[in-house]
């Protein structure tokens, strides 16, 4: 890689007044740590050399003043380039820029520019328009200033347009990632509600069964003393035909007077020869000697004798 030095000993050797010629030093690339120790350097000719880029600290030489880039091959240049902020005069005749950097619009003392025979973009082309005399040299400069810095707009607003959709994008991300949040936490405030509840129904159950089981022995207790007191048996509730047996009782203690009086009356009195009464007295033998064979005459007279 070719020097400025190898071509003529010390750069400053070669600095004249305040302009510094390294033309056609066959430079691939721009000396920048000795350019930078010369301030006074104000006028720089790098032209036809072989330049295909710049380093970025290049821009750093903010005391050039007229700068001269023609006749290289230069593709572009470098992104912070409008730091040189004193720039006045800037020639890229015959390059391979198809665009400058966003920074060329901070170039604001720029007075004089020549984009020709540069593979231009045709929109800043047709706005650098020709560079024929000084004229067109100054309008040149006046107009790709004006569309550099139209350009810088849309591309700032373009970045304030994403940084807007970024920011509703992480409204939209915190705003569900707080519902997911809330959600969660509502979800968990139930469960630990149900499971409250539970144990709660849980405490309840045991507390009854707790007291149910203290009132058993207080029962068995208090009937204990009863069964040992030697109180009666209740007795069993009586029967439905009790009442039916005693009516026909009756009747029938009714119906044995009368027969037993006329009997007596038959038997005992002077009107046994009567026919009436032998009729009696032989249906009363007959039925006596029937019924002590009956049955239900004989059940009758057991539950009598049970009474």
């Amino acid at each position: 890689m070719t020097k400025a030095g190898s071509k003529g000993g010390n750069l400053r050797d070669k600095l004249d007044g305040n302009e510094l010629d390294l033309s056609l030093s066959d430079l691939n690339e721009a000396p920048v740590k000795e350019l930078a120790a010369l301030p006074k350097a104000t006028v720089l000719d790098l032209s036809c050399n072989k330049l295909s880029t710049l380093p970025s600290d290049f821009c750093g030489l903010t005391h050039l003043v007229k700068l001269d880039l023609s006749k290289n091959k230069l593709q572009q240049l470098p992104a912070d380039f409008g730091r040189l902020v004193n720039l006045q005069h800037l020639d890229l005749l015959n390059n391979r820029l198809v665009t400058l950097p966003v920074s060329f619009a901070q170039l604001k003392n720029l007075k004089w520019l020549d984009l020709k025979d540069n593979p231009l973009d045709p929109v800043l082309a047709k706005v650098a328009g020709d560079c024929l005399d000084e004229k067109q040299c100054k309008q040149c400069a006046n107009k790709v200033l004006q569309h550099m810095k139209a350009v810088q707009a849309d591309q700032e607003r373009e970045r304030q347009r994403r940084l807007e959709v970024e920011r509703e994008a992480e409204k939209k991300r915190e705003a569900k990632q707080q519902a997911k949040e809330a959600k969660e936490r509502e979800l968990r405030k139930r469960e630990k509600a149900e499971e409250k509840e539970r144990r709660r129904k849980e405490y309840d159950a045991q507390k009854a069964s707790k007291r149910e089981q203290e009132k058993k022995p207080k029962k068995e207790a208090n009937q204990a003393p009863k069964s040992k007191s030697g109180s009666r048996p209740r007795k069993p509730p009586p029967r439905k035909h009790t009442r039916s047996w005693a009516v026909l009782k009756v009747l029938l203690l009714l119906l044995l007077l009368c027969v037993a009086g006329g009997l007596v009356v038959c038997r005992v009195t002077g009107l046994h020869q009567q026919p009436l009464c032998t009729s009696v007295n032989t249906i009363y033998d007959n039925a006596v000697q029937g019924l002590r064979h009956h049955e239900i005459l004989q059940w009758v007279l057991q539950t009598d004798s049970q009474q």
